[in-house]
Formats: structure tokens, C-alpha cells, sequence
């Protein structure tokens, strides 16, 4: 647990370094948030913020990460350059991640408009890193195909034709999840920096010290991001960000065999999507709408709430979700 402290403490340090420096040049050459005209009015304001601040995440993962992992490698123990190996997979997966939304953004910037990547291009290249990573999962590093039933507490051996299908679709649906929980400042950063954590723990309860490691590794630099990301915001994520961060907690669920987990302490990721999902359907079948505005989030910031309370409820509520995931285990 000390060794943990210290990688979160260390990519802490680091991410606000990155930080200080990446947000004025962010800023210089005016990469700016584009807020939609159909978004709250409210948000009108935030129109030229820093965007693409994911960008000090991927940095963050990239330097510490690559450290640590050849700090493995070199040793002369076989378990120790094993977990340096396969800390490389899960770096991948994650700023692969990243940088599909990183061209989402520049796409976005380059147009002057909200659209980004054509829908079909952004789902392209997230099924190839999906695949890529799950093909990685079960058919180099072949940990199985068995699935923690939470609070049942056994192991599920899924046939693997149904499995790499069920895997790219938890790697999927958890960016989609976070990239849509990301509308208001500090929310996506927060309630990711506490599923990170739930994740990391599980990890060093089960001796899986390259999840550990890596879970490290993002809580410190979400935590140093908040930094710069609560409300008023310094700097916004972007799909940068948050595809990198739906990305990672898919990855760390996958590796640790808990992928059904997430539908506990990813709970408030789960209820934005669904939100977005009945709004649709319902608008298309009656021309009315059951929220005021969609993610969820935005219908309560329409009712009123500040945008720190729903922050603070938001992150408490996956705080209890997590905490529930971890006695389920």
C-alpha cells in the first residue's frame, strides 16, 4: 500500500507539472471549448476554456508509466519483468483511447463546430482498440475467459466466442458511459477518480500488482486534473480525456476478470447513458421529452442545482456504489 501511495503521489506531482505548463499553451494557441447552442445557457460562458486537457493525462500515463514498466523489465526476477510487460498492454489500451478522442477534438477545433469525428470514423477506431486489447487479453496473455459474479463471489467461464463480443462491448460502452458523464466541470474527473480507486483497491486486495500500479498511476493524475478542472474550470478534458478514462476502467475491470462490477460502481455512468437512451427513444415516439435536458445531469442543473452540488452528489452516490462494489467482492 506504500508503494501505491507513492506512484499516486508521484503522478500527482507530475500531472500538476504538466499542467502548469500545458494549460498556458493550450490557452496561447486558443484551443477552446465550442459549447453546443441546444447545451444549458449557462455553459454558454465556458466558450474558449482550454480544452483537450486530456492531453496531460496521456503525457502523465505515457512518462510514468513507460518508467515504471521498464523499471520492471530490467530486473533479473521473471514475476517482476512479467508485471512490467503487462503494465505495456493496459498504457496502450488507455492512450489508444485517447487519441481517438484527441482527433474527436482537433476534428472539432479544426471545424469550428461541435461535430468532430463523423460517427462511423469514432466508432472505427474505438472497435479497433477495443479488439486489439481483448484479442491481447485472451489470446497472448490467455487469462481465461472467467468472470467474477459480484456477491454470488464465484468465478463464471464464459465460451470465448461470446466473451470477446461481451469485452469489446464493456470497453465501448464504458467510454461512451464516461465521455457522456462529462457535460459539467469536475464531474466526469470526479466520479472516475473514485471507480479508479475501488478498482486499485481490488487490485492490491488480490496481489495483482500491475493494476495496482496502473490504477496508481491515473488516480494521481485525475487528482492533479481536478486541480485544474473544478468548477470554474481552468481546463475542460475533452473526448481526450474522457475516452481515455472510460478506457482505463474498462481495461483495469477486464484484466481483473470484473467486468460486471462496473455495473455497480459505474452506476452513474450507467444512469447518464440510460438517460440519453430513454430520451431518444421517447422524444422519437412522442415528440416529448421525459427530461429536461440529457445527460441527466443537465436536466438537474435546469432544476437548479449548482453545478458543485451535483458534483458532490454525483461523486458521493459512487462513493456508496463503490463501497457496496467492494463488500460484493
Amino acid at each position: 500500500m506504500q508503494f501505491q501511495t507513492k506512484i499516486v503521489l508521484l503522478s500527482f506531482l507530475l500531472s500538476v507539472v504538466i499542467s502548469l505548463i500545458t494549460i498556458p499553451i493550450l490557452r496561447k494557441l486558443k484551443v477552446g471549448q465550442i459549447e453546443r447552442r441546444e447545451g444549458p445557457e449557462s455553459h454558454l460562458k465556458k466558450q474558449g476554456t482550454p480544452t483537450m486537457g486530456g492531453i496531460i493525462m496521456i503525457l502523465s500515463i505515457l512518462i510514468l508509466g513507460i518508467f515504471i514498466s521498464y523499471s520492471y523489465i530490467k530486473s533479473e526476477n521473471p514475476s517482476e519483468i512479467a508485471i512490467g510487460k503487462n503494465l505495456i498492454p493496459m498504457i496502450a489500451v488507455t492512450v489508444g483511447f485517447g487519441i481517438i478522442g484527441l482527433i474527436d477534438d482537433l476534428k472539432k477545433l479544426i471545424g469550428k463546430n461541435t461535430d468532430g469525428l463523423k460517427p462511423s470514423y469514432k466508432m472505427i477506431g474505438l472497435l479497433v482498440v477495443a479488439v486489439g486489447f481483448t484479442l491481447y487479453l485472451t489470446q497472448i496473455l490467455n487469462i481465461g475467459t472467467d468472470t467474477y459474479i459480484p456477491f454470488i463471489k464465484v468465478y463464471f467461464t464464459i465460451p470465448i466466442w461470446i466473451y470477446i463480443p461481451f469485452a469489446v462491448f464493456v470497453l465501448l460502452g464504458t467510454t461512451n458511459a464516461i465521455n457522456l458523464t462529462d457535460g459539467i466541470d469536475g464531474l466526469s474527473t470526479s466520479v472516475t477518480t473514485i471507480i479508479l480507486t475501488c478498482l486499485t483497491v481490488i487490485g492490491i486486495m488480490f496481489g495483482i500488482k500491475e493494476v495496482s500500479i496502473f490504477g496508481s498511476i491515473l488516480i494521481g493524475s485525475c487528482l492533479a486534473f481536478l486541480i485544474f478542472n473544478l468548477h470554474p474550470a481552468k481546463v475542460m478534458m475533452g473526448d481526450t480525456g474522457s475516452l481515455l478514462l472510460g478506457g482505463a476502467i474498462a481495461s483495469l475491470a477486464l484484466y481483473l476478470k470484473m467486468p460486471l462490477l462496473l455495473i455497480i460502481i459505474a452506476l452513474v455512468p450507467i444512469i447518464e447513458t440510460i438517460s440519453v437512451m430513454i430520451q431518444v427513444t421517447y422524444f422519437k415516439k412522442t415528440g416529448k421529452r421525459v427530461f429536461k435536458m440529457t445527460p441527466i445531469h443537465h436536466h438537474f442543473e435546469l432544476s437548479g442545482w449548482k453545478e458543485n452540488k451535483i458534483v458532490s452528489v454525483f461523486s458521493l452516490i459512487t462513493l456508496v456504489c463503490c463501497i457496496i462494489g467492494l463488500i460484493a467482492i
